[in-house]
């Protein structure tokens, strides 16, 4: 049985809040873009921890998606990786290029995903529409 990319991107979410990913963030992309369904972001203190963070999803999303990869990008000497899963893509940022980035910012229309993560992010005074995953 297929999973579903809310699935797919729970998992992944999760992956990266076991390594201690910061200000994860998981934007539904399913009615605003034609790339994929979801956004998972997320930052990681270092080279090292992104490198952890990576490979954590990636094992996670296999074990229990079935689902592999169809690309990981910006693994060597980056300060961005992607992990695209065709329906989710993965963002592992380092602080400053997530700064300059502010892919949070371009997709600012796009609801959230709350999953109650202790790496989320918490939204101050925003209007962002969450979306809360029911457990079941």
């Amino acid at each position: 049985m297929a999973v579903t990319p809310l699935e797919l991107a729970r998992t992944a979410a999760i992956a990266a809040d076991d390594k201690k990913a910061a200000d994860i963030v998981v934007i539904d992309l399913s009615q605003a873009s034609d790339i994929c369904d979801y956004f998972v972001i997320c930052t990681a203190r270092s080279k090292p921890h992104s490198d952890a963070i990576v490979e954590e999803v990636r094992e996670k999303v296999k074990a229990n998606c079935n689902e592999r990869p169809l690309s990981v990008e910006g693994k060597v000497g980056s300060s961005w990786a992607l992990i695209d899963f065709g329906v989710v893509v993965v963002h592992v940022f380092r602080p400053e290029s997530r700064d300059y980035y502010r892919l949070e910012r371009l997709w600012g229309d796009a609801p959230r995903v709350d999953f109650g993560l202790e790496g989320a992010v918490e939204e101050e005074g925003d209007d962002k529409q969450a979306v809360a995953l029911q457990e079941g």
